[in-house]
């Protein structure tokens, strides 16, 4: 059965008609990835090297506010132009990106840097999601997921090994420059499929957000990131501006009646915000955690992380391997699966309990979000007429963004008004069971509200 499975796999990602987008689209993802958990290994040895320890948190501000931007201008493009201008656009300003901050001099140039691959990585993210719709059958899009999910296997398994030994033997800049063959070929292997793109159905203007909208998104939640990260009176009032900010912008920038979680399109692009939101509570915390409770060194903290990408990725390969598997049941099951690996996270908190347990929480919380992301992709897809493919992706990555940047913002005020960072396990209890109580409801809700 093995075999025909992967024989099913192959008819779809790699036939004549598919393997060059197939090609492209796994190496985009591949290349996002390495990025991604490279920049967060090296980032200690690149600040310090450019003086800039009182803007460490700023390069990963400047990325989240660009990806927030990006993927909303990204969206309303694909939606005009169909997702060949972002296509082409995406690579070639992540790779201006990387280029400047691998030759950045000083800590502002770093930022700009990073402001330019968070451009181009919010641009593809929109792209490749209206790309899949086009080229790809509802049937085949499980298929298509699963594989963008265990193109993340490689880049965490070895990504941070690999760029921390860059960063200790030739230095730190090529964690950036390294890439930049990647982006080459990913171009090329992108370029024919755009081609024979051809241009999409100009949608309604009512419900396109402009850049007013897109930038006082990007804004609120840089607000929200930077008060999480530094928690004072100043950081309330801020964050709380941040936060305002944020929901008047969500009112043009997500399909009406998402925060009411109306049935239908809505609540699937709100349970994408749900899931994100308790799993980055528990994904934030949880080296923390396993250091400070139960006395785990930076190394073995860091694994359940690694258990996570492992456990995504068998779930979403499994879900490929059955593209008739209902969606709205694989969804509910996700929650289910997340909330259960956050009570085990609330266990782990505690000094009594066994550290090993946190790679137990890990692993069903990675098969929960592994089966339940492409789900909802594919209803956000199914459910989206053409010309709004672009601007419901986009929805749905900002509500991923909007309720990650909540979660750990809420976790960083727990842990300043109940614990500290030398002992965090009150804050982390309290936060993983309301996340849990939350993405339970949320499977209960989701069972409920059907178009």
């Amino acid at each position: 059965m093995t075999r025909a499975l992967g024989d099913a796999r192959a008819k779809v990602l790699w036939t004549k008609e598919h393997r060059g987008t197939t090609a492209g689209l796994l190496l985009i993802v591949t290349l996002l990835a390495f990025e991604y958990l490279g920049v967060a290994t090296a980032m200690p040895t690149m600040v310090a090297d450019l003086d800039g320890g009182a803007l460490y948190s700023w390069p990963f501000t400047a990325f989240l506010v660009a990806s927030v931007a990006a993927t909303v201008l990204s969206g309303r493009v694909c939606d005009r132009r169909g997702p060949a201008p972002s296509l082409v656009a995406g690579p070639v300003i992540f790779l201006a990106g990387l280029l400047v901050a691998g030759f950045a001099p000083t800590m502002w140039l770093l930022l700009v840097g990073r402001f330019l691959q968070g451009l181009g990585t919010g641009t593809l993210m929109v792209a490749t999601s209206v790309l899949i719709a086009a080229v790809y059958t509802d049937r085949e899009r499980p298929v298509v997921y699963g594989a963008n999910a265990a193109a993340w296997v490689l880049p965490a398994v070895v990504g941070p090994f690999v760029a921390g030994l860059l960063t200790e033997t030739i230095g730190w800049r090529w964690v950036f420059l390294g890439l930049v063959p990647l982006v080459f070929v990913a171009q090329a292997l992108l370029l024919p499929v755009v081609r024979g793109l051809g241009k999409a159905p100009v949608a309604a203007p009512v419900r396109r957000a402009g850049v007013g909208a897109a930038v006082a998104a990007a804004t609120g939640v840089a607000a929200l990131t930077w008060a999480a990260q530094h928690p004072s009176p100043l950081a309330l009032a801020y964050g709380t501006a941040g936060l305002v900010a944020v929901a008047l912008a969500l009112r043009r920038l997500l399909p009406p009646g998402t925060l009411t979680l109306r049935p239908g399109l809505p609540v699937v692009i709100a349970s994408r915000g749900l899931l994100a939101g308790g799993f980055a509570g528990m994904e934030a915390f949880l080296p923390l955690t396993l250091t400070t409770v139960h006395g785990y060194g930076a190394a073995l903290a860091g694994l359940p992380l690694t258990v996570v990408a492992l456990a995504w990725s068998a779930a979403s390969a499994l879900q490929g391997r059955y593209p008739d598997w209902r969606r709205e049941t694989l969804l509910r099951a996700g929650f289910v699966l997340v909330a259960a690996g956050l009570v085990l996270f609330a266990v782990v908190a505690q000094p009594w309990s066994p550290g090993w347990l946190a790679f137990a929480a890990a692993a069903v919380a990675g098969g929960g979000m592994g089966i339940a992301l492409p789900s909802i992709s594919v209803l956000v897809l199914r459910r989206s007429p053409v010309a709004e493919r672009g601007f419901n992706t986009s929805a749905m990555q900002l509500a991923d963004w909007v309720c990650s940047a909540l979660a750990i913002g809420f976790g960083g005020v727990l842990l300043a008004a109940l614990a500290s960072t030398g002992g965090p396990g009150p804050a982390v209890v309290v936060l993983a069971l309301v996340l849990a109580g939350v993405s339970g409801g949320a499977a209960l809700v989701t069972g409920v509200r059907r178009p």
